[in-house]
C-alpha cells in the first residue's frame, strides 16, 4: 500500500473523529448539565412542569398542577354546559336552538376538565400572562399549605398544596370558579326556558 493511500486513510479517520466530537460533545454536555425536575410535591417542581407546558403551548399538560378548586371548577363548567346543551337540543325552537348550541359547543363537547381549561386558557389569553415571566426560581416561600414561587424577574406565583401532596397553581382559580358559577346559573335559566317551551309546544 502506498504512503499516499495510508495518508489519505489517516486523514479520513481524523475527519470522522472530529465530526464525531462535534456531534457528540454537545449531547454529552447537555446530559451532564441537565438537571432533573424537582419533585412535583414541591412548589418549584410544580412550577417547572407548568413552565415546560406553557413553553410547549400545552395547557392540558399542566392541568394536574392547578389547585383542586380550579380543577373542580373546570369539570363543573363542562358538566353544566353539556346538560344545558342537552335541554336546548331537546326543547328549544330554531333559530334560538342553533345559536345557543354554538355558544356552548366548545365546553359542552369537551371530554374532560383539562379540555375545558384549555379552551378558557386560549380564549382568555392566559398564555400571554404566564409567558411574561417564566424565568428561573430564586426563592420559594412556604407557609403551611400555601407557597409563593419567586422568579428571577420578581414575579410571584401562588400555589396551594393539594390533598395528594402536589402543589397547584392558584392564579386562575377565581376566574374559573366565577365561570363555573355562571355556567350553573345559565343551566338554571336554560332549564326553566326549556320547561316553558315544552309546556307550550303543540301536542
Amino acid at each position: 500500500m502506498s504512503p499516499k493511500s495510508l495518508g489519505s486513510r489517516s486523514q479520513r479517520r481524523k475527519l470522522v473523529a472530529i465530526i464525531a466530537v462535534i456531534i457528540l460533545v454537545p449531547f454529552g454536555l447537555f446530559a451532564l448539565l441537565r438537571k432533573p425536575f424537582p419533585s412535583d410535591k414541591t412548589p418549584d417542581g410544580a412550577y417547572a412542569r407548568i413552565a415546560k407546558s406553557v413553553a410547549a403551548g400545552d395547557p392540558k399538560g399542566f392541568f394536574a398542577y392547578l389547585e383542586t378548586e380550579a380543577q373542580w371548577a373546570c369539570f363543573s363548567i363542562g358538566d353544566a354546559r353539556a346538560k344545558a346543551s342537552a335541554r336546548i337540543r331537546a326543547s328549544y325552537p330554531e333559530p334560538r336552538r342553533s345559536e345557543m348550541l354554538e355558544q356552548y359547543k366548545a365546553f359542552a363537547d369537551a371530554p374532560d376538565g383539562s379540555d375545558v381549561f384549555a379552551v378558557l386558557y386560549n380564549q382568555r389569553g392566559w398564555a400571554k400572562r404566564l409567558r411574561k415571566d417564566l424565568s428561573g426560581v430564586v426563592k420559594v416561600e412556604v407557609e403551611g399549605d400555601r407557597a409563593s414561587v419567586v422568579t428571577a424577574q420578581g414575579t410571584r406565583y401562588p400555589f396551594r398544596r393539594r390533598d395528594n401532596g402536589i402543589w397547584g397553581l392558584t392564579t386562575f382559580t377565581a376566574e374559573l370558579m366565577a365561570e363555573s358559577e355562571k355556567a350553573t346559573r345559565d343551566l338554571a335559566v336554560v332549564t326553566s326556558a326549556a320547561d316553558d317551551y315544552d309546556r307550550t309546544r303543540p301536542k
